[in-house]
This record gives structure tokens, C-alpha cells and sequence, in this order.
């Protein structure tokens, strides 16, 4: 049989499981509205500015004569106005007073307030004779994430209300100075990313989910379109058809790619036209890397489905796979941030190369030479799968 006729073949078997998709109301429903779901929510629960806003905290002000000796101490009035000031930009906190400690501790286990800020009663004192000024900031140790943000949130304020006392405190003493800030604080720390603009941690997300839902979506379809073929007959019928075996494994692959590539076009579509996110590297790379991906996962999903005997044992055993690969392939969280013995593991997922190499691409800019080790793995990867199911493939058909 001539490779004309294998293609001819593997085309009609392709469309033939397209038309059943598209012909299926529900199925056509689910595999729009999957990635919709899926990016919608995710994008909707982390912040797209990587920051978190309106946590409502409380202030205790135990310091009977803060208000009007520590006023004639600072630049900007008293610290209270200071520090509304200053959150007046940045709209992270909601400032709630509160009478007392003991109140505030309540009202935190409460879940009234995520946090507080005490001020002692020998604060405006301490201040005024030259010595260090106590704050104590109270954190909700039930929720760690919600914690450290408030911590590393007022700490930042509280430095920076420290640096405007200081400099205040500096250029009273010395008039000649002409930049306090380079006395109290001799270091310029500036940051600058690889490429221009601010991106969020929906920008680190978006190409994991990608990559995970044409993980997904190849994986979860290929039991259908082999094992339910099996179990209704119509597999037999392609047997003894004058078909290529091989025509009707790329038949397979080929319903399977395109159903692939539909829903990780959708979900990068909603990231660029919903969430704003920006792809720095090239968006015909961005396509390469997704139908890399399918071919990656169509191998394992075509050995899988061939040594199961129904599709339900597919599926199974599709999920059982496709869940460690979803959170330890660096979709949710940094690769990094696991533990060794994990991070061991994660470089044995297809997933973990998808998603870095559209990662790279879309956040970073990079080229295909930045990406050279991802794209090996997954070519490498996909070819070591499908030599591996061809055979295997023959032999499920002629059970």
C-alpha cells in the first residue's frame, strides 16, 4: 500500500472521528467549555497583579500621646496619617481601630480581621529620646499565604515610614546635607526583568494550564476513540476493511491532535483576550510547542488505552497518570519550591518540558535555542512512545 493511500486512509478515519465529535452536542459543549472553565476560574482566584488587596486589618493604638508628640516628629504628620497615606495608594489594606489587644487576637480567631497592628504604649516615648519604636504586627497562623502578606506588607510601610523619620531626623541635625536618604540608606536596589513590563503569576500559570489541558484532552480522548470502538464493534469493522493498520492509528492521532489544538487555542485566546497576557516570544512558536505537546502524549495514551481491555480501565488509568503530572510538573507551582526527592520526579514528566518550553516562550521571549533541551525531550519522548505503540496498537486489534 502505497503512502498516498495510508494518508488517504488516516485522513477519512480522522474525519470520521471529528464528525462524531462535532455530530455529539454534549461532547462539543464540554470540550469548549473545559478550558473555559478551567482558565476562568484559575484566572478569577489568583490575583492578576501578583498582589493581594483589601485585607481587612485591624489597629490597636495603645499610646495615650502618640498622636501629638510623634506629629511634630515626622515629615508627613503622625504616623497613623502616615500610614493611611501611604495605603490610600496602594489600596492593600482596610484599616479597622480596635480597642484592644485582647479584642484584636478575638476578632482575628473570629474571622472578623486577617490581621493587626499594635502600637505600644511607649511607642511616641521611645521615638522621642532616640531609641527604637516597637510595632507588633499580629498574623492569622491559620491561613500562612494570607500571613506572610501582611507581614511583608507592613513591614515594607513601616520601612518606608521609618526612612521619611529618618531623613526628617537627619536633615535637622545637618542642613548641609542635600540627600538624607544617601546617608540612612547608601544602596539603590533597583530590579529589572528579562523583558519589559510586570508580569503577574497568571503569566507563570497560563502556560502550564495549557499545556496541562492538551494533556488532558488527548489523554481522556483516546480512550473513547479506541476502547469504546472495541467494545461497540466498530473496530472490527475497520479490521477488515481494506485499511492500514498504520492508517488507522494516524487516523486516531490525527481526531485526536486537532481536538488537542482546538482547546489550547481556546485557552490562549482567553489568556491574551481576557487576562491580558502578554506573549513575548513568537506566537507560531507557541502553536509548534502545542501540537509538540500533543505528539508527546498521543504515544502514552495509545499504549495505555491498547493494554486495557475497556474503556472505563483506560480512563482510570488515564487519571491515575495525569494526576501527579499535574501537580508536580510545575503547572501550579515552581519546580523549585518542591521537595529534592520530587523535583527527581518531575524531570521524568512529559508535562514539566511542555509547560517550562511555553513558559519560556511566553513570559520570557525565548527562541527556539533558549528551549533546545525542552523540545529534545519532547520529540525524543514522543517518538520513544509511538515506536512503542505501533506494535502494541497491532496486537490490541488483533485480539
Amino acid at each position: 500500500m502505497t503512502v498516498k493511500t495510508v494518508m488517504q486512509h488516516s485522513f477519512r478515519i480522522a474525519k470520521k472521528d471529528l464528525t462524531e465529535l462535532f455530530r455529539n452536542r454534549l461532547g462539543l459543549v464540554l470540550l469548549i467549555v473545559m478550558p473555559l472553565f478551567m482558565m476562568v476560574m484559575v484566572g478569577f482566584i489568583y490575583p492578576s497583579n501578583g498582589t493581594i488587596s483589601n485585607l481587612q486589618v485591624g489597629l490597636v493604638n495603645e499610646d495615650s500621646g502618640f498622636n501629638g508628640a510623634f506629629m511634630s516628629n515626622t515629615t508627613h504628620g503622625g504616623f497613623i496619617q502616615s500610614l493611611e497615606a501611604i495605603n490610600n495608594q496602594t489600596h492593600m489594606l482596610i484599616i479597622t481601630d480596635v480597642s484592644s489587644t485582647a479584642d484584636l487576637k478575638d476578632m482575628v480567631q473570629r474571622g472578623e480581621l486577617e490581621g493587626g497592628i499594635v502600637i505600644p504604649s511607649n511607642f511616641s516615648q521611645s521615638t522621642l529620646t532616640g531609641q527604637q519604636g516597637t510595632l507588633i504586627i499580629v498574623t492569622d497562623e491559620s491561613n500562612p499565604q494570607i500571613s506572610a502578606t501582611i507581614q511583608a506588607a507592613l513591614s515594607a510601610v513601616f520601612n518606608a515610614m521609618g526612612q521619611q523619620i529618618a531623613m526628617h531626623n537627619v536633615q535637622t541635625l545637618n542642613s548641609t546635607i542635600t540627600n538624607p536618604l544617601a546617608v540612612i540608606q547608601p544602596f539603590n536596589v533597583q530590579t529589572q526583568g528579562v523583558v519589559s513590563g510586570h508580569p503577574s503569576y497568571f503569566d507563570f500559570i497560563a502556560p502550564g494550564i495549557m499545556a496541562m489541558t492538551v494533556m488532558m484532552s488527548v489523554m481522556t480522548g483516546l480512550p473513547v476513540a479506541i476502547s469504546q470502538e472495541k467494545e461497540i464493534g466498530t473496530m472490527d469493522g475497520m479490521m477488515v476493511a481494506p485499511v492500514n493498520r498504520l492508517s488507522i492509528l494516524l487516523g486516531k492521532t490525527g481526531a485526536q491532535t486537532a481536538r488537542g489544538l482546538i482547546q489550547g487555542l481556546i485557552i490562549l485566546g482567553l489568556a491574551i483576550g481576557i487576562f491580558g497576557v502578554a506573549i513575548q516570544g513568537s506566537l507560531l512558536l507557541v502553536f509548534a510547542l502545542l501540537l509538540l505537546g500533543v505528539f508527546s502524549f498521543v504515544g502514552l495514551g495509545i499504549v495505555i488505552t491498547s493494554f486495557t481491555k475497556d474503556q472505563e480501565t483506560a480512563q482510570m488509568l488515564m487519571m491515575t497518570l495525569m494526576f501527579p503530572m499535574m501537580f508536580l510538573s510545575g503547572v501550579f507551582f515552581p519546580i523549585q519550591q518542591m521537595p529534592w526527592y520530587m523535583q527527581d520526579i518531575s524531570k521524568v514528566l512529559p508535562l514539566t518540558y511542555a509547560s517550562d518550553a511555553l513558559r519560556k516562550v511566553m513570559v520570557l521571549g525565548s527562541g527556539i535555542p533558549q528551549i533546545s533541551t525542552d523540545l529534545i525531550v519532547l520529540i525524543v519522548f514522543g517518538v520513544v512512545m509511538i515506536a512503542i505503540a505501533l506494535p502494541v496498537f497491532r496486537r490490541m486489534m488483533t485480539r
